[in-house]
């Protein structure tokens, strides 16, 4: 995005079992399991440069990663910040629930004192990465492993489908966010052609093989 390539996208995402951890130094000391314990269930640890701490991806996540220039919007982090978090309130307000964005010590989006989505992201030049994490119908059990988000104080995680106490799968819960996320950013989010999706994927291969070649 930085060199014009793509055009500002949106990247919607469910991943296989994995703890993230964040730039915050505490992020492996968050993880209350062994490595081996983690890989007994089936998932595994991966760092990333995202800001934050520990957190978890999972099936049942939707996770969004919006790339988009913010000199095309506005040039402050927290505005960007402030418009995800009311994404996520505006989808949850969708299926009748009332959430918040964190308060003093928290971070993301909470439904009372229970968190329903993470946020951690990371803005080079002004283009952003990484982004958000609702949990849909995610398997809660994997936030047991780690204190989410290091927040020792207020550990409870929750999910759609844990407070309204029925099914929201990732695709229930997408199309929802992806109008919240267009609200948020004032902005139109239409699918890619197939022609825009495969250059985007070949652009990433091209990051990819960048970023190794480098470490």
């Amino acid at each position: 995005r930085r060199a014009g390539v793509i055009t500002d996208t949106l990247l919607l995402l469910e991943h296989p079992p994995v703890f993230t951890l964040g730039r915050v130094q505490a992020s492996q000391q968050n993880v209350r399991v062994s490595e081996d314990e983690i890989a007994a269930a089936g998932a595994f640890i991966a760092r990333s440069d995202r800001g934050g701490n520990v957190t978890f991806h999972g099936p049942g996540q939707l996770v969004a990663y919006p790339i988009v220039d913010l000199g095309g919007y506005r040039r402050d982090l927290r505005w960007y910040v402030s418009a995800l978090e009311q994404s996520i309130i505006e989808t949850a307000a969708a299926f009748g629930l009332q959430a918040r964005a964190g308060g003093s010590g928290e971070t993301g989006v909470w439904v009372g004192d229970r968190k329903l989505a993470a946020i951690g992201v990371a803005v080079k030049r002004w283009v952003t990465s990484h982004g958000l994490a609702l949990n849909a119908d995610v398997d809660l059990r994997f936030f047991d492993m780690i204190v989410p988000c290091g927040l020792h104080e207020r550990p409870a995680v929750t999910s759609l489908s844990n407070e309204l106490s029925r099914t929201i799968g990732i695709d229930e819960a997408a199309p929802v966010l992806v109008s919240a996320l267009a609200d948020a950013l004032a902005c139109d989010i239409v699918p890619a052609t197939a022609e825009q999706f495969a250059q985007l994927g070949s652009q990433l291969e091209v990051d990819l093989r960048t970023d190794a070649q480098a470490e």
